[in-house]
């Protein structure tokens, strides 16, 4: 998955596959999550936000459950 780079609150970088339909985020404190079932427009909003950290947090933190990476 190809990661792209934020500084937006505690986010360091968000990843989609599209296929797989899985959002991947990279906290700083090196936490690594992946959620499943993600729609492309939920993608496109947070790869899209002037406020990702805040998008993420509303729309994402909430709503879906993490399977956190090692």
């Amino acid at each position: 998955m190809e990661m792209k780079k934020v500084s937006s609150g505690k986010l360091r970088a968000i990843g989609y596959d599209a296929g797989a339909r899985t959002l991947e985020v990279h906290l700083d404190d090196g936490t690594r999550l992946q959620y499943a079932n993600v729609g492309g427009e939920i993608w496109r909003r947070l790869s899209g936000s002037s406020s990702a950290w805040s998008y993420y947090r509303d729309n994402i933190e909430e709503e879906y459950n993490a399977k956190r990476l090692r």
